[in-house]
């Protein structure tokens, strides 16, 4: 994890990093900003961030999804990193955004939005007490191109191709 900050504080006993001002991180394909992060870190190298932005800003993730050409983007008002459990929590105005290549595909907001990246699954709950939502979580979701039986199975015998007649009959 590569961190770029204002400051800097280190609690070696506690393993609390906490750094503040223009805050950057990045890990593997990960990219965070926000204005204040905090580490603790675990025996195990695991380590546990909370990134905050500055008053009425939202904090920034952005990763690229393996083996595609996406990436699945988001703000909040709170954004929590666990590395063990390879899950973002993005909290109060968050907003889930999945990108193919530069286009947007998907759009999510909700109160809380917890993305796993391990197995590419995210929930989302509403927004309480928000004028207009009444509780509720808003989705726009892009139509997928099918996966074709052709292009995913191996050929076995002759290919099959149009035919104008059905039964014998021309149609």
């Amino acid at each position: 994890m590569t961190v770029d900050a204002d400051a800097l504080r280190h609690d070696d006993q506690k393993m609390i990093t906490l750094f503040t001002g223009q805050v950057t991180v990045t890990k593997g394909s990960i990219l965070m900003r926000g204005a204040r992060l905090e580490v603790r870190q675990d025996a195990q190298g695991n380590q546990f961030g909370i990134l905050t932005p500055e008053p009425g800003k939202l904090a920034f993730f952005r990763q690229k999804r393996d083996g595609v050409d996406e990436f699945m983007e988001g703000e909040g008002e709170r954004i929590e990193y666990d590395s063990a459990a390879d899950t973002v929590r993005i909290l109060r105005r968050g907003e889930l955004r999945r990108l193919v290549g530069t286009q947007l595909a998907d759009e999510i907001s909700g109160n809380l939005i917890v993305y796993n990246n391990t197995t590419e699954v995210f929930t989302v709950d509403g927004v309480p007490g928000e004028p207009g939502r009444g509780g509720r979580v808003r989705a726009v979701l892009a139509p997928r191109a099918p996966v074709s039986a052709a292009s995913s199975a191996p050929q076995v015998g002759p290919s099959l191709r149009a035919s104008g007649t059905l039964g014998g009959e021309k149609k």
